[in-house]
């Protein structure tokens, strides 16, 4: 297993229940049902990608750069496309409405998620030992 990929995912997990819980405690009776809905997105797509990081560091100790890349593409992703939302959907509260300028960092994040799903797709494809551990 990959140490700095587990430590990532620990991380970001920790900060995926906390951000749902205050979501879920905190903002639904400050925050618009739309907003709430844009910050449950964040959460979800922080968590997916967590697990995809936890995955990845079944795969080894990482040598493939293929790996590697989908391993900051993954994190990179969480912190734009789940950051930029949560930051989006809490604007009106704290009062930064210069944060809508943020708006087109999401699909940068997404972004960054495909691309790090197909560098997996790709390492799966061209080492064939790499899901074989028996």
């Amino acid at each position: 297993m990959n140490k700095q990929i587990i430590i990532t995912a620990s991380v970001l997990g920790m900060l995926a229940v906390i951000t749902g819980a205050f979501g879920a405690h905190g903002l639904k009776a400050v925050l618009p049902a739309a907003q709430i809905e844009v910050w449950h997105t964040a959460v979800q797509y922080n968590f997916y990608h967590v697990f995809a990081l936890l995955f990845l560091a079944t795969l080894g100790p990482v040598k493939s750069g293929l790996i590697k890349a989908s391993y900051y593409l993954f994190t990179f992703g969480i912190v734009f496309f789940s950051g930029s939302l949560y930051l989006l959907s809490c604007r009106s509260i704290i009062g930064w409405d210069w944060l809508i300028y943020m708006g087109p960092i999401t699909p940068i994040g997404g972004l960054l998620f495909i691309l790090g799903w197909l560098m997996l797709a790709i390492a799966a494809f061209r080492d064939k030992g790499l899901l074989d551990k028996r």
